[in-house]
Formats: C-alpha cells, structure tokens, sequence
C-alpha cells in the first residue's frame, strides 16, 4: 500500500470540497482533494447556482473573486407575478445595496478546479473504495484506490467531509454520535433546461395552476420550474404539456417554445445533522445538511461551511488556537438553521399563495399576506433582502 501525509485530507470535489480547497491553499496549508467521479462528470454536473453577497466577499477576502466569479451577472431586480400581475423588488436596493451573482454550480465547479490546480493543488479524481480509519487517533488515516486500482493510504491531520448526502464521511462516524433532522416538504418540482430566450429579471409566478419560474442560462436559453403534484413523476409530461403548464403559470401567452435539452425532478426535503463534527472529522456542506432550492442557499452554506473551517484550520495551524475548531459546528448550524427557516417561509409564501384548494384556503390568505408585506412593508422587504444577500457569520 502506498503510503502519504497531508495537513488535512478533502473527501469530495463538490463547491464544499474545493471551496474549502482553494481557501486552504491561499493560506499554505496542505491539502488533497479526494473525488470519486471523474472530472468531466464533476465539471458538466448541471446545477442552478446563485452565490450570495456575503460569499462574494469571502472569495473577495481571500483573493478569489478575479479567477471564480468575474463576468457573472450581478443581481438586479426579481419579478414575481401573482396570477399573471408582475411586480418587482429590488433586493440588492433593500439590502442596502448588496447584490447577487447568478452563478450555475457547473461554472464555478471548473474555475474552482482549474484555480485549485493552477497553482499547485493535488485534486486526484476517480478515488474509489474510500474508507475512513482511526477517527479516534491523533491523525485519522483514508485508504482508497486511485484511478489505476492502486491502494492508497492517506494519513491526516484533520479530515472535511464534503462528500454530499450520499457520501461515505457522515457514515463513518460511529452510531450515537449524531442527532438527525428531516422534513419532507411534499412538494416536487420539475426542472427544465430549453433553448428560450432568458427572462430580463429573474422569475417566480405564483398561480393556481401551480407555481413556475424561469431563471436565465446565458442569453438564449432558460432553466424552468414547475411545481408537480406530489408523488408524481413529471418527466412523463409531454413538451407540449409541460410548455402549455409554463405559459399558463408564467402569465405569458407568447413565451418563446424551444427544444428542451434537459430533465430533472427536484423533491423538496430538508435534513441537518448535529453535531457537524465528530474529534478531527468535519463536515461540510451537503454531508451535513439539505435545505431545499427556495432562496438558493445550499451552495452558500457550502462555501460558507468551508470558510469557517478553513479559518478554523489555519488559525489551529499558525497560532495554536484550536477555539475554532471547537467552535466549528455550532458557529455553522446557527446559520444553518436560519437558512432552513428561512427557506421553509419562502416556499410557503410561493407555493400556498396560490393553493386554490378548499383546505387550502385559509393558509392562501395567510401566504398572500406575506407576499404583500414584501411590497408595501420597507422593513419586511428589508428583513427578506437582508437573507437573500446572506448575513454574516
């Protein structure tokens, strides 16, 4: 078995893994980046992705902003329509001008790649069998096979698990340690990628037909979503029938119709695990908690999770000062579950305000009051603009 030392060993390449990756490197800390797939399957992962204002400035911080995030378009004004009615918030304006960048997850996965490597970082793909070993120990080790089937043996000062909901670093961690939390929202989008002229704002329409929206992916085309009734699988829709629902929930008689080149079901759940540290294993991002699309807040607490660490880290590694690392998992599951609370009462406002349902009447009202407060109430529309920008750690 081959045999290596490293600071601190990164299970998986994901926004967590090589935001964690890239922040360590620019302070001098060793690291590598294990990952199970391939480049190509990493780098072509098609996600939406908006990095709020707050992990902007991290990457403006560190030195990053130039290679990961420029050329972007920065946030403006969000339209939501109410049964084909438009209106419009200005957030950036509300949060004391603190825009956005609409960022797809695919784009900044390669710039965090092709940075993390440009300047020397060991980020080796196609990492198979991994096992964790001795998280009891001084330096917890991680055997695996690397792309040529050899046996590999990596000995860590500190280990991230960034290796998502499914990964192998959350399970490692022995039964008792861990208190999990889970809410099934029951309800399920379906994600659309088409050749169709991108929207000038970004757009939520609220409808008794269902929910939509319709986010720009470059000049010529859209992602889409449409909310599906629960337990239904909508990839069964017909084009004509899914275009039908969108111009019918959109408000839009002439939306352009072009060839639908992607397919995704999104079903909305909510998970956190506490505490999100076990000795020198952390994890980070997805391993740790799911958080549903509305406010577009999984990939900041990703990136969000990572800078805590690796401020952590660093601190441990040049001062001696471990209080951050002790402090690590309470310091990201206060922001965690405010973005969880937040995204429950942005889903709820969206989806029940136009729930024309005889039970559903009652929270309709309630929901649509919510949406009001955002446009006639200043400090309510501040409060909502202050999230999405992302709020300090």
């Amino acid at each position: 078995m081959s045999a290596e030392s490293t600071t601190v060993g990164i299970i998986g390449a994901g926004p967590a893994g090589l935001a964690l990756a890239n922040l360590l490197q620019r302070s001098g800390v060793a690291c590598v980046v294990l990952e199970l797939r391939e480049r190509a399957y990493v780098e072509e992962r098609q996600r939406a992705g908006v990095i709020d204002h707050f992990v902007g400035q991290i990457f403006e911080e560190s030195g990053l902003a130039e290679a990961l995030t420029a050329g972007m378009p920065v946030e403006t004004l969000l339209e939501i329509r109410n049964e084909g009615v438009p209106r419009f918030l200005d957030g950036p304006g509300l949060a004391g001008g603190r825009p956005s960048r609409l960022v797809p997850q695919q784009m900044l996965v390669r710039r965090m790649i092709g940075t993390f490597q440009d300047g020397g970082g060991d980020l080796r793909f196609g990492a198979r069998d991994i096992t964790l070993h001795d998280l009891d120990g001084a330096r917890p080790r991680v055997v695996y096979r690397d792309a040529d089937g050899t046996e590999r043996e990596l000995t860590c000062d500190y280990l991230a698990g960034c290796d998502g909901y499914h990964g192998v670093s959350r399970g490692s961690i022995p039964d008792g340690e861990l208190t999990t939390y889970r809410f099934d929202h029951r309800l399920g989008w379906y994600t659309v990628l088409a050749d169709s002229p991108a929207p000038r704002y970004p757009l939520m329409a609220i409808s008794r037909h269902g929910f939509a929206a319709q986010f720009a992916r470059g000049p010529h085309a859209s992602r889409f979503y449409l909310q599906h009734p629960y337990g239904e699988d909508p990839r069964n829709w017909s084009d004509e029938y899914t275009w039908e629902q969108l111009r019918l929930r959109l408000g839009d008689d002439a939306l352009p119709i072009g060839a639908i080149t992607g397919r995704e079901v999104v079903e909305m759940r909510s998970f956190v695990v506490e505490p999100m540290a076990y000795r020198k294993l952390f994890l980070v991002g997805d391993a740790a908690h799911i958080i549903t699309p509305m406010g577009a807040k999984g990939m900041n607490l990703a990136v969000t999770d990572a800078y805590v660490l690796a401020r952590a880290i660093i601190a441990a590694e040049e001062k001696g000062d471990g209080s951050g690392l002790a402090a690590y998992s309470d310091v990201c599951l206060r922001r965690t579950w405010d973005y969880q609370e937040f995204s429950r009462w942005f889903s709820e406002m969206v989806h029940e305000a136009g729930d024309h349902s005889e039970d559903g009447a009652f929270r309709r009202k309630l929901a649509q009051a919510r949406l009001e407060r955002l446009f006639s109430s200043p400090t309510a529309g501040a409060a909502f603009a202050d999230l999405m920008a992302g709020t300090p750690v």
